[in-house]
């Protein structure tokens, strides 16, 4: 891993919550549940709301490898501060089991967190910018296809389309060390995380874009690696998100 970058280890969660429940959810984990987290090690690298679903709360966290992961997450969980607020915080939700366990896809390809700074717990200041996470499930596609893919021809195809790329994952094959929270074990993904000024912004990229492939014969070969549509999650930045 490049010292520039985090993390090794990355959960993307995606939780559906009771109808109403995010805001409640967002309170609760902004002023109890980071710093309490990242006491124990780990990172908190970002929480979302999914602009395409009010009933959707996406957040990321990452580790330094498996067996941290393993020892970081039983501290927080059978610590204090989780026992005394984990009924409230279950009780917004519906399925939180919907985690995809990822590492960078490449040397150098994890979030730059060097210049990130979290706000206080009572922010003053509005965050316009989004994040959109493509997912691109890959079937029997091998992760390091769809990489070399993206390095030689795909990458660059977005950034001239205006796209900021941050980060992309592939799936952590490694055994889940923590088996008392769940996580899909029924897929091979190559994730892809970029940044937009606001959704007009993204708007008109995702349009170039897809002229763009249109015109360079970029289409052919991505569907050929790829089993499905991508997914893509359009998140808005809570106000304590660090990334």
């Amino acid at each position: 891993m490049s010292a520039q970058t985090c993390c090794p280890v990355v959960e993307l969660r995606q939780y559906t919550l009771v109808p109403g429940g995010r805001e409640e959810l967002i309170s609760l984990f902004e002023r109890e549940f980071i710093e309490t987290q990242e006491a124990t090690g780990m990172i908190v690298i970002g929480q979302f709301r999914d602009l395409n679903n009010p009933d959707r709360f996406v957040w990321l966290r990452g580790f330094n490898d498996m067996d941290t992961r393993a020892a970081q997450l039983h501290e927080f969980y059978g610590g204090s501060v989780w026992k005394a607020h984990r009924d409230a915080a279950n009780a917004t939700m519906i399925d939180s089991d919907n985690v995809l366990l990822l590492r960078p896809a490449s040397p150098g390809f994890g979030f730059d967190l060097r210049h990130a700074k979290r706000p206080p717990i009572r922010p003053t200041t509005e965050r316009r910018a989004l994040l959109a996470a493509t997912i691109y499930h890959l079937g029997e596609t091998r992760g390091a296809d769809f990489v070399n893919f993206f390095k030689r021809k795909f990458q660059l195809h977005l950034t001239q389309a205006g796209v900021s790329v941050l980060a992309s994952f592939v799936t952590e094959n490694h055994p889940n060390t923590f088996p008392a929270l769940p996580v899909r074990k029924d897929v091979n993904v190559f994730v892809l995380f970029s940044r937009f000024a606001d959704r007009e912004a993204y708007e008109r990229c995702a349009a170039a874009v897809a002229e763009s492939m249109r015109q360079k014969e970029i289409t052919p070969k991505l569907s050929g690696l790829i089993k499905e549509q991508p997914e893509v999650l359009l998140l808005a930045p809570t106000a304590r998100s660090l990334l």
